[in-house]
């Protein structure tokens, strides 16, 4: 059985060899002129690349060896049963549409987790080189300027803080609304960011990520990462957000504390 509450070295090893292995198969397709897409939707534009199936055949391949009894559920190849009671969470390139743009703000996403949700997740970012790993014992940045120990922000005013979200539509016009509502009251608004915004609140450069729309694959490495970090991952009404859906990233309980206060008036009104 695995402790959920310390870190666990085999558990990291299988999680670097993952990482690595989507790295190696994904750079190479990085920015390269011919590289083709397909459009997931009928209406609109969701692309998947040979790289993000390459690199999710890659790690899935990984888990067989190494972790058979575990499942596995997957962006681009779905959910494999285990017998575990662990789930391995997958998003081989989270933010192909930066991807296919040239832009480094792609990820892949790496959560361990059970019925209660994740309580491993890495966040890496291949191009940049660098590696957000949380677990229960805390979380850790290695990248060009070396490695070391993370952790959020300290609590300050929603109108010192700086939010995220990836669409400036967010998702429906009353989520919109209610995204407004809380960035109109902050200091600083950023977009298009994908998992990296969220790797910026564990590493304690930004405040609030709020998103909706997400299936559990783009969130559950993240709520793993924030929670390690000393952060807090809910959904909008303040409950588990590790099945996808709304969420709201924040630093710490007390701007969260404010955001939600914020969502939920613009929801009711």
């Amino acid at each position: 059985m695995t402790d959920k509450t310390r870190f666990d070295p085999e558990i990291d090893r299988v999680g670097q060899m993952l990482a690595d292995a989507a790295r190696s198969v994904i750079l190479p397709f990085f920015r390269d002129p011919n590289l083709g897409a397909d459009n997931k939707l009928a209406a609109g534009y969701d692309p998947v690349t040979e790289a993000d199936r390459a690199a999710e055949r890659a790690m899935r391949d990984i888990l067989q060896t190494e972790r058979p009894d575990d499942a596995i559920l997957g962006e681009e190849y779905g959910t494999k049963p285990g017998t575990s009671g662990l789930t391995w969470v997958l998003d081989p390139i989270d933010g192909t549409r930066g991807f296919v743009s040239g832009a480094p703000t792609w990820g892949v996403l790496i959560a361990l987790g059970d019925a209660q949700g994740p309580f491993y997740g890495i966040v890496d970012q291949p191009y940049i080189g660098e590696r957000f790993i949380g677990h229960p014992e805390g979380a850790t940045l290695t990248g060009p300027q070396g490695s070391g120990p993370i952790k959020t922000r300290a609590p300050r005013a929603l109108a010192e803080a700086t939010v995220f979200t990836t669409f400036p539509e967010v998702d429906t016009p009353q989520d919109a609304v209610a995204f407004n509502a809380v960035a109109s009251k902050a200091r600083l608004t950023r977009y298009g960011m994908d998992c990296y915004a969220y790797a910026l609140i564990a590493a304690g450069q930004i405040d609030l990520v709020i998103e909706a729309r997400l299936a559990p694959y783009d969130i559950q490495a993240p709520i793993a990462l924030i929670h390690a970090a000393g952060g807090i991952v809910t959904n909008w009404e303040g409950g588990p957000a590790h099945d996808g859906g709304r969420a709201i990233a924040a630093a710490n309980p007390e701007i969260h504390a404010e955001a939600i206060a914020l969502l939920q008036g613009a929801m009711q009104s």
